[in-house]
C-alpha cells in the first residue's frame, strides 16, 4: 500500500511532531500547512474543541482536495469557569502585536493565565487539557478522536519542551510540568498523545477497508 498523504491543519512544528511519531508505523505520510500551497487560516468560530476541529478538517479538506487531520485543543481551569478553553491560543491577544511570532504568544498566554490565578490556592488550581482530532475528505468527517489530561496550573513555568501552556501544566503525579517531559512520555500520557493513539488504531482499520 503506496503512503497515504494527509495534511495536519497546522503550522505549529510541535504538533506536527508529535502527530508524526505517533503515526509514523502506519502508511501515510503526514505534512503541514507549510508544505502546501498558501491559504487562508480557518476560521475558528466553533463553541466547543468538537466543533472547531470538524470546521477546520473540511474547510482544509475542501482547499486542497486531500484528506485533512485538524487537531483542535486547549486548557480549560476550573478556577476560571473553564477559560480560555476555545480561545486558550488566542488568550492574550489582546496583549501582542498583529506580527508576534509563536515564542512570543505563548509566553504572553501563560503570563496573562499566571495573573488571573494570582492568589489562587494550589488545590482550586486544578485543569485539564482537551484534544478533539478530526480527519475529513471533502465530502465529509472520517474519524474523530478525543481525550483529556488532568492537572493543575502550576505558580511558575518549568521545563523547555513542549509548547503552549506546557511549561505550566503540572502533573501531581509524576511532580513535572508537560515541558518536562521527553516527547515519548508526552505522547503517551498527554491528551493529544492519547487522541492521536486512538486515531492511529482507527486510522489504521480505515485505510485497511480502503
Amino acid at each position: 500500500m503506496s503512503n497515504r498523504r494527509i495534511i495536519l491543519s497546522t503550522h505549529n512544528p510541535g504538533k506536527l511532531r508529535e502527530i508524526r511519531q505517533v503515526l509514523s508505523t502506519l502508511p501515510v505520510r503526514v505534512v503541514s500547512l507549510e508544505d502546501v500551497c498558501d491559504l487562508p487560516e480557518a476560521p475558528e468560530t466553533g463553541a466547543t474543541f468538537g466543533e472547531n476541529a470538524r470546521n477546520k478538517a473540511l474547510y482544509y479538506a475542501r482547499a486542497t482536495a486531500q484528506w485533512c487531520l485538524a487537531d483542535d485543543s486547549g486548557l480549560q481551569v476550573d478556577a476560571l469557569d473553564g477559560q480560555p478553553g476555545v480561545n486558550s491560543a488566542r488568550y492574550a491577544r489582546d496583549r501582542l502585536a498583529g506580527d508576534a511570532d509563536r515564542a512570543a504568544t505563548d509566553r504572553a498566554n501563560n503570563d496573562k493565565l499566571l495573573a488571573a490565578l494570582k492568589g489562587v490556592d494550589d488545590a482550586d488550581r486544578t485543569a485539564r487539557f482537551i484534544c478533539h482530532l478530526a480527519l475529513a475528505d471533502p465530502q465529509r468527517v472520517l474519524i474523530e478522536t478525543s481525550d483529556t489530561l488532568e492537572g493543575r496550573i502550576a505558580r511558575a513555568p518549568a521545563g523547555y519542551n513542549g509548547f503552549g501552556y506546557d511549561p505550566l501544566f503540572y502533573l501531581p503525579q509524576l511532580d513535572y510540568t508537560v515541558a518536562q517531559l521527553s516527547l515519548a512520555e508526552k505522547n503517551r500520557i498527554s491528551h493529544r498523545g492519547k487522541a492521536s493513539l486512538k486515531f492511529a488504531k482507527l486510522l489504521e482499520g480505515f485505510l485497511a477497508r480502503l
